[in-house]
């Protein structure tokens, strides 16, 4: 054999599969369509965010978390409803990562050189229930270093077993089909890819100039999600979320093409939960393009004004930074603006100052670089920052003017015919204006506002003075065209808690193991129907590690 075990995808579940692998001596192909300036796949690109539960970070601010708590609120957030078929392991897997969370997860962190930032973010605020969705408390821990920080020591340790000879990377090798005989995985078969020094990002030629076949005892499938096929998300699109759009932005690099499912599909193994997936609303053109359609999320603080594509407040739970799919499903399912695939932020100079930030390493510099002194001067000085400003000077998507009638002449300019009236924006915005002159008010987003600036994190460093929007000692204003970005799917693999692929009976395929994204982060889908953010590094760490020891206990 070739190998001790395959591992099909070099991305962050792959490399921690490998290296639990390789820490047991183990013998690892490492198997990738990419080039070897892309390891650590899409989790690189990401901010780093990783959801834990009453850790030492919580505590000093003053936030009181609990497993109990936790578990609640991924329950209800998840809404399993399939538990006897498609959500039998996933509902499993899901209090598995949450007492995994609350437990072991952040030493585990730490004892791989993993540090965590000292504020806590308050992702995925919900959708106003107890019961329902959302996180109760901040639970958005940020990685010393973001996404290229949690990648970083599991690309080293591939490095060093390489030069150990317990690890051969396959760049360039294109899985196309699992080889499976008499029941059990036995190997890869594939395209040699022509090689390409494209930077990392950057889509890669797909011309073939040969064959291969690799053997081992186990294969681990970790190749990511859909998120770059356009086709396949319009494919599996829900009902439940009305009309995909006909333009949205791609928030993932071309490689995360979804080919991985369909082949193992035909191996005969089984997929769940296709019709899950995380798109979210507050995506913008990225002016510096990495990869087709780069977009960019915006990570919104609670005071920006959201409007559909006519111009009307979206309603609650429909607020930023609170419950994405609702809103997606707002904007998809409302019959007079579904035909639109845009809505509109309205803030101001202060808000933006404050509230804005940017999701990705690229558009973080100062965390990635784990250079504290401007992560000092950014987050808690005066000014935009600079990743914020770029866009705000060079974006496509964003423009100022220094009252509401010139706003709204220029938001008008960026879409085919004028859909916005200044007349009827005013009036909502003054209404909402009104609602400041107390500590309390009726409107539930400026209830959101005081009740964010409670928290310590938020009021240092994330949530503006509560002012009014039209304030000219705030401004200028700023309009934001938002479009849909393509993200996640959150169903994939059926696997037990070993990662152990499941067959279309339901029975485990021998030798075969998924782990990360194409798993569904484990199970085929542990978030159910929503994520509550910090959950996607989180589950390729934790699935990634499951099935790592597992195909290293059988190749034993």
């Amino acid at each position: 054999m070739d190998a001790d075990v395959i591992v099909v995808g070099a991305g962050l579940a792959g490399l921690v599969a490998a290296h639990e692998l390789t820490s047991k001596g183990r013998r690892v192909a490492l198997v990738d369509q990419e080039n070897a300036a892309n390891l650590g796949g899409q989790a690189f690109w990401s901010f780093g965010g990783l959801f834990l539960v009453d850790t030492p970070e919580q505590r000093r601010l003053g936030i009181k978390d609990s497993f109990d708590l936790a578990w609640s609120d991924w329950q209800g957030s998840a809404r399993f409803d399939r538990v006897a078929d498609e959500d039998s392991w996933a509902v499993r897997w899901a209090r598995a990562y949450v007492e995994w969370a609350a437990g072991e997860k952040r030493s585990w962190l730490d004892g791989h050189g993993i540090k965590l930032l000292p504020t806590v973010g308050w992702a995925e605020r919900g959708d106003l229930r107890a019961d329902g969705h959302g996180n109760s408390v901040p639970r958005f821990h940020v990685t010393w270093g973001t996404g290229t920080g949690v990648v970083e020591p599991f690309v080293d340790s591939a490095r060093q077993a390489a030069r150990d000879g317990l690890l051969t990377f396959y760049h360039r090798h294109q899985v196309d089909e699992l080889v499976i005989e008499g029941g059990a995985a036995r190997g890869v078969r594939g395209t040699v890819l022509a090689e390409d020094r494209s930077a990392r990002g950057v889509a890669s030629n797909r011309d073939r100039v040969g064959d291969f076949e690799l053997t081992a005892q186990a294969v681990v499938v970790t190749t990511g999600g859909i998120g770059a096929n356009h086709d396949i998300v319009r494919r599996y699109w829900p009902e439940r979320l009305g009309t995909p759009p006909a333009e949205m932005v791609t928030g993932v690099p071309a490689y995360v093409d979804g080919r991985m499912l369909d082949i193992s599909a035909e191996a005969g193994v089984r997929l769940v939960n296709r019709d899950r997936m995380w798109h979210y609303t507050e995506g913008v053109r990225n002016w510096d393009p990495i990869w087709p359609g780069h977009g960019i999320r915006i990570l919104p603080g609670p005071s920006s004004m959201w409007f559909d594509a006519l111009g009307r407040r979206l309603p609650d739970p429909c607020l930023p930074g609170y419950d994405t799919l609702s809103t997606l499903e707002h904007l998809r399912t409302t019959e007079d603006i579904a035909g639109y695939d845009h809505s509109w932020f309205i803030l101001t100079r202060k808000i933006i100052e404050k509230e804005f930030a940017l999701s990705g390493s690229e558009q973080n510099p100062d965390i990635t670089a784990k250079d504290r002194a401007a992560v000092l001067k950014n987050r808690l000085g005066k000014g935009v920052p600079g990743p914020v400003d770029a866009f705000l000077r060079k974006g496509a998507d964003f423009v100022t003017a220094p009252n509401l009638e010139q706003l709204v002449a220029k938001m008008n300019e960026l879409t085919d015919k004028p859909l916005l009236d200044a007349a009827e924006l005013r009036r909502q915005i003054e209404a909402r204006d009104l609602q400041l002159a107390n500590p309390y008010s009726k409107d539930a987003q400026i209830q959101g506002i005081r009740n964010a600036r409670r928290y310590i994190g938020d009021r240092l460093g994330r949530v503006a003075t509560p002012h009014r929007i039209l304030d000219p000692a705030a401004g200028p204003l700023i309009g934001v065209k938002l479009h849909v970005l393509t993200r996640k799917t959150l169903g994939g693999i059926q696997t037990d808690l070993d990662s152990r692929a499941l067959g279309t009976d339901g029975t485990p395929i021998d030798g075969l193991y998924a782990a990360g994204e194409v798993a569904g982060f484990g199970g085929g889908g542990v978030h159910g129907y929503n994520a509550l953010e910090g959950t996607f590094l989180g589950g390729c760490l934790f699935s990634g590690r499951a099935a790592g020891r597992a195909a290293a206990a059988q190749s034993a």
